[in-house]
C-alpha cells in the first residue's frame, strides 16, 4: 500500500507520464529487501490511477496542473475566450493540439466524486476479469460475472473481435446466453458477421 500511497503524492501533486514517473520509482523502491517480489509500476497505476489517451475533455485533475503553467493558462484562457473549449465537470473540452498533447498519456488521481472516473476503474476491473474468461481453457465456466461478460462482449464488438465473442459465449450456460438480451443480441451478430457459426 505504502507504494500506492507514494504514488498517489505524485500524481496529486502533478499528473505524469510513465516516462516521468519510472526513474522517480525506481529510486523510491530501491531501499526494498530483495526477498520482496518486485512491484510493477505499469501495474500498480492501470490498477489504481486514469490516463488521459488524448480523447475526450481533459480531465479536471490535468486542467489544474495545466494552470500552473503560465504559458498554459494563457491559452486555457484563450481558448475558453474565443468560444473554442468550453469548461464543465467532466473536464476542459478542446481541440487545441497544445494543449492535448501536453496532457496526453499523463496519469491521474481518479477523483471519488465524479462518476465517470469511477465506471472507467470498474469497466477496466471487468475487461480484466472477461480477459480471464477468453483465456480460460476449460470447456465451461461454471463461475463468472455477468457484467464482466456485458463489458467484454462489448468492447470485441467495438473492435470488431467477433471470434472472441463467439469463444466465450460458447463456454457460458446456454440459458445465460438466451436469457440476457444484450449477450444474445452481441453472440447472434458476431456470428452473422463470422458468416454463420
Amino acid at each position: 500500500a505504502s507504494a500506492i500511497q507514494w504514488l498517489k503524492q505524485q500524481l496529486t501533486r502533478k499528473p505524469q507520464t510513465f516516462q516521468e514517473l519510472h526513474p522517480q520509482f525506481l529510486r523510491e523502491i530501491g531501499g526494498w529487501q530483495k526477498h520482496e517480489r518486485p512491484l510493477e509500476l505499469s501495474e500498480m497505476l492501470e490498477q489504481n490511477f486514469l490516463r488521459y489517451d488524448g480523447k475526450g475533455p481533459i480531465p479536471s485533475q490535468i486542467v489544474a496542473w495545466l494552470r500552473q503553467s503560465a504559458d498554459m493558462r494563457r491559452v486555457i484562457q484563450e481558448e475558453l475566450a474565443s468560444g473554442r473549449a468550453v469548461e464543465d465537470a467532466h473536464g476542459l473540452h478542446t481541440q487545441h493540439p497544445g494543449l492535448i498533447r501536453r496532457a496526453k498519456d499523463r496519469w491521474y488521481v481518479p477523483d471519488p466524486g465524479k462518476a465517470a472516473d469511477l465506471e472507467k476503474l470498474r469497466e477496466r476491473t471487468l475487461l480484466k476479469e472477461f480477459e480471464e474468461y477468453r483465456a480460460f481453457k476449460g470447456r465451461r465456466l461454471t463461475r463468472f460475472r455477468l457484467e464482466a461478460v456485458r463489458a467484454g462482449f462489448k468492447r470485441a464488438w467495438q473492435e470488431r473481435d467477433y471470434a472472441t465473442i463467439i469463444a466465450v459465449a460458447r463456454k457460458i450456460p446456454e440459458e445465460v446466453l438466451q436469457e440476457d438480451p444484450k449477450l444474445l443480441m452481441w453472440y447472434d451478430q458476431a456470428v452473422t458477421r463470422m458468416g454463420g457459426e
